[in-house]
């Protein structure tokens, strides 16, 4: 049995779905013989719905070994929370040789629909490989090395220029 508050009647719905008027009598709630008539209103006009945002499209995969850094002078040069580019680092920031600075890339086998920016490099021996900054040394441990990652390659405003 729902029951509703209004005021200080309540309105009862019976498992039919009838609504009845009840006030309080000695401490007691009884139903009146006579059902409610209860008027519903449509909105004007209905809300059109959320556009659902479009998954951006993959112009390249690669399959990568993925590791994690961060910023601690010993896994980094002598500005640690400097990129190699200038920006500071930053969650969503990977190093990568192989893709030039502020491609887009989504790891979805690891973060799903996550955006990560290169705007970092790593040493020359690593060349295909993606490195992903963590705000700190346990996580990236933590995080280890993955395998054969799928890195796909999001479309950039340059790309889409050119394909024009």
């Amino acid at each position: 049995m729902l029951i509703t508050t209004i005021v200080t009647s309540l309105i009862i719905t019976n498992i039919v779905g009838t609504a009845f008027a009840a006030l309080p009598v000695s401490g007691y709630n009884l139903p009146s013989l006579a059902p409610l008539t209860v008027v519903l209103e449509a909105p004007e006009k209905a809300d059109a719905p959320a556009e659902i945002p479009k998954r951006e499209e993959a112009v390249k995969n690669y399959r990568v070994p993925v590791t994690a850094y961060s910023s601690t002078p010993d896994q980094t040069d002598d500005t640690p929370f400097i990129t190699a580019n200038g920006s500071r680092v930053r969650d969503g920031i990977i190093a990568a040789n192989f893709l030039p600075f502020g491609t887009r890339v989504r790891f979805p086998e690891l973060f799903g629909d996550k955006v990560f920016t290169v705007e970092d490099r790593m040493n020359a021996r690593y060349f295909y490989r993606a490195d992903i900054w963590m705000e700190s040394r346990a996580a990236a441990w933590e995080f280890g090395i993955k395998r054969k990652v799928l890195v796909e390659v999001l479309l950039t405003e340059e790309r889409e220029v050119a394909r024009k």
